[in-house]
């Protein structure tokens, strides 16, 4: 059986088409069978500290204050903050610093606050002795007459010459000493912490003793009476009228 021309040239386009589809078939099997590569990329992040400055600019820190005693504070707020210069200018001029329980004339731990925007920051202001000068002195070993009054005054107590700023801080007590009562009796004077001690001794007074020069002369008081009564006799006679 012989096929005509029309039916071998469709035959012809059919195979083609087939040959087309298997081949490009053959491409995508061969493309699914590649393998896949991966590649990993890393990411460096590098760490650099931020400036406190600029991390915790406005963040209002205060500081607790030390001041010796009847010495005046500072009025000025920036005194008062630890990091004044990590607040805009601007900020600082709307604190308000309030100091108004503290008391420099007396020792004790204060509180002083400081506003701003309607929100209250707190801190101490601390009221200490003022710190005396270092001195070594001694004291005298004293006599009095029963019944003498004491000085209170300590400089009157110490051989050497103190300052009057050391001499105000010193602590007199004669409370064991009694005037009227002969005897010594311990006394002490304390300074900085430290008691120094010494003596008083309270003396009776002795008995009168009469000497050459104070004992009186007889012979004469009596021609003295014997004068005065002559004297009185005479008076007596010279008017025998009356």
């Amino acid at each position: 059986m012989k096929l005509k021309t029309k039916e071998l040239q469709m035959l012809a386009i059919i195979m083609a088409i087939w040959s087309f589809i298997l081949i490009g078939s053959g491409i995508s099997l061969n493309n699914t069978n590649k393998t896949i590569e991966k590649k990993v990329y890393t990411l460096s992040v590098k760490k650099e500290k931020v400036p406190e400055s600029q991390a915790k600019i406005n963040e209002i820190k205060l500081k607790d204050i030390t001041i010796t005693i009847n010495n005046p504070i500072s009025v000025n707020v920036e005194d008062y903050l630890e990091n004044p210069e990590q607040i805009d200018k601007n900020v600082l001029n709307k604190l308000t610093l309030d100091t108004s329980l503290v008391n420099i004339n007396q020792l004790g731990t204060y509180q002083y606050t400081i506003k701003y925007n309607k929100k209250k920051y707190i801190a101490n202001i601390i009221v200490k002795e003022k710190e005396l000068p270092k001195v070594d002195f001694t004291l005298k070993n004293l006599e009095i007459a029963l019944g003498d009054s004491l000085s209170q005054n300590p400089r009157d107590y110490i051989n050497e010459n103190l300052s009057d700023e050391v001499n105000n801080a010193l602590t007199l007590d004669l409370s064991q000493v009694i005037t009227n009562v002969a005897g010594t009796y311990q006394y002490t004077i304390t300074y900085k912490n430290t008691t120094y001690t010494a003596y008083i001794t309270i003396k009776a007074p002795g008995p009168t003793v009469i000497g050459p020069n104070t004992a009186k002369d007889d012979s004469k008081e009596d021609k003295k009476t014997e004068t005065d009564t002559k004297d009185l006799t005479t008076s007596t006679t010279t008017n025998p009228e009356n």
